[in-house]
């Protein structure tokens, strides 16, 4: 709960400053921007969250939005597949990346690092292999589906051409709900957990530990390609070569901020989103103001990834030697 109120409390700070040197900051159209961009990495962010309690990661986000958000629109208009037919695919492609992912990790005891990088090369050049490296979008068709990703939903009392809130926001706080009970009310969220302390010791307790870190990988799939739907939805366009390039950084840098520890054990979806939050209101600011380069805006992730790393580094040092110190009091 500490770690919430801190990146809580930063994130405030941010959108205060970002307020007081850009008036554009406040304006509902911005607003409404932001709540849509948070929406959408906050999805994801959510996925590999689950990865990371579990001491793993996934460095094949980006590209997995790339193939999903490039294949959906390529199958309903290039292959004339029904809508229901060319959703269902997308999404069990997603899960069954999932689901290799976990397998390789539990089976064959491949590090997760090099899985997943093998399958950001991957999954982008099989894209780019079967579009024929070509933008790929809906047109001016599928407009009711497209509803999902550009829609809007009025505030009770606010004019809707003034502000509403984008339906992507529905979308995460439903995910939300449902990955927080799941990880703090139930007993294979608790599993997680202890998995990410100290994997040995949970499965010595009984804990199938190959399973829950299978189930990590395909949640996080999952969620991957759920934003690579709503991504291409909110852009109508995607370009095999770089669409999705570097969400995996986004991602992993909201759950490290949200009090995701990189050695596994620790996490909060609630933190994880507000990270994704502060996550896009640093890059608001980037382009809202002036004397800002907008080109450091990779170095500003790197920046965040980075303090988030050292200061788990200190809690844990700081904890183990309060620890220390009472033992031998």
């Amino acid at each position: 709960m500490k770690k919430i109120y801190g990146i809580l409390s930063i994130f405030i700070v941010v959108c205060v400053l970002t307020a007081m040197m850009s008036p554009s900051f406040a304006t509902p159209f911005n607003i409404e921007r932001l709540i849509l961009r948070t929406s959408l990495y906050g999805i994801i962010s959510i996925g590999v969250a689950f990865v990371i309690i579990t001491s793993g990661i996934d460095l094949s986000i980006g590209s997995v939005i790339c193939l999903i958000g490039c294949g959906l629109p390529w199958l309903l208009i290039k292959m004339s597949l029904p809508l229901p037919v060319g959703l269902l695919i997308v999404i069990l492609a997603s899960v069954v990346i999932g689901l290799l992912h976990g397998l390789l990790v539990t089976k064959l005891r491949l590090q997760p690092f090099v899985v997943t990088l093998c399958g950001l090369l991957m999954y982008r050049g099989i894209t780019r292999g079967f579009t024929g490296d070509q933008t790929q979008g809906f047109g001016k068709l599928f407009e009711g589906l497209r509803w999902i990703g550009t829609g809007r939903i009025a505030v009770p009392g606010v004019p809707l051409e003034t502000f509403g809130l984008p339906v992507p926001f529905f979308l995460l706080l439903f995910v939300t709900i449902v990955a927080s009970i799941f990880l703090n009310r139930t007993i294979y969220g608790r599993y997680l957990l202890a998995l990410g302390r100290n994997e040995q010791a949970a499965r010595y307790s009984g804990i199938n530990t190959d399973l829950m870190i299978i189930l990590a990988y395909v949640i996080c799939a999952g969620l991957a390609g759920v934003g690579g739907v709503l991504f291409i939805l909110d852009t109508n366009s995607a370009q095999p070569a770089d669409f999705g390039n570097f969400y995996e950084l986004y991602a992993i840098a909201a759950a490290v901020l949200g009090g995701c520890s990189l050695r596994g054990g620790q996490g909060t979806i609630i933190g994880v989103v507000i990270g994704a939050a502060l996550m896009q209101v640093l890059r608001n600011m980037i382009t809202l103001v002036d004397w800002i380069p907008t080109h450091i805006e990779y170095a500003v992730i790197g920046a965040v990834i980075l303090v988030g790393v050292m200061a788990d580094e200190v809690v844990k040092r700081v904890a183990a030697a309060r620890r220390a110190k009472v033992s031998k009091s």
